[in-house]
This record gives C-alpha cells, sequence and structure tokens, in this order.
C-alpha cells in the first residue's frame, strides 16, 4: 500500500490574524487570499514536508462560505475552527497518516500534538506573519 499524502491543515482565523492588514473588515474575502496563497504548497509542500500534499483550509464563522481551488479543500467548522482541527488531526493519527498543523494557537497545537500531528506557525505559509 503507499504511504498517504501528508495533511496539511490551515487554521485559516489563526493565520488570517496573525498580519494586521485589515483582514477583519473582510473576512471571507482574507480568508480568499489566503486559500489563493496556498495552492503552490499542494504541489512543492512544505518545509520538511515533501509535495504532493493534502491541503486543508479550516475556515470558520463569516469565512464560512469559502468555495474550495483546486489544490486547497476549505472544511467549514459548524462549530469552532479549533475543534474540527483536532478531529482532522485525531482522524489522520488513527491511520495514521503524517499531518501537520498551521497554526500559532497553543491550546490547538497541544490538542493536534496530542493525535501525533506537527504543528508550525503561519510563517510557514505567510512570510510576512
Amino acid at each position: 500500500m503507499p504511504n498517504p499524502l501528508a495533511l496539511v491543515i490551515v487554521d485559516a482565523a489563526n493565520v488570517v490574524g496573525s498580519v494586521p492588514d485589515g483582514w477583519w473588515r473582510d473576512r471571507r474575502g482574507a480568508a480568499e487570499r489566503l486559500r489563493d496563497s496556498l495552492v503552490p504548497y499542494a504541489s512543492d509542500g512544505l518545509p520538511g514536508v515533501p509535495g504532493p500534499v493534502d491541503l486543508v483550509l479550516v475556515v470558520e464563522g463569516r469565512a464560512r462560505d469559502v468555495a474550495p481551488v483546486p489544490g486547497v479543500r476549505v472544511e467549514a467548522a459548524p462549530g469552532s475552527g479549533d475543534d474540527l482541527i483536532a478531529a482532522l488531526a485525531a482522524e489522520a493519527g488513527a491511520v495514521p497518516r503524517p499531518c501537520v498543523v498551521v497554526t500559532a494557537d497553543r491550546e490547538l497545537r497541544r490538542r493536534a500534538e496530542a493525535h501525533g500531528a506537527r504543528c508550525t506557525g503561519p510563517r510557514t505559509v505567510r512570510p510576512g506573519a
């Protein structure tokens, strides 16, 4: 059986919020810009995680209607984005499947790492963060 693609889960709210560029005026637009900037990572991977990867952008709140694009799957959290991210990390850990969570949220990092995920900060996908 071939190795499954690494799962890269991006915490949209946390990564968007890492740069004070006025994102709060248009949360959906900010999430869409982030989504579009993630496309190359789907094929190229992240530092230490060779591509291609299964890239998932988790959105919540006013960004819930963001559509997927080729290379970036979008998962809308019905409630807390952190809960959905932790659940996705748990699913990956059960396979087992390599999983990386992109967030600066300490509690979310703890929850994801408990399921075997590796965590990295927003600068990994948003160099100006």
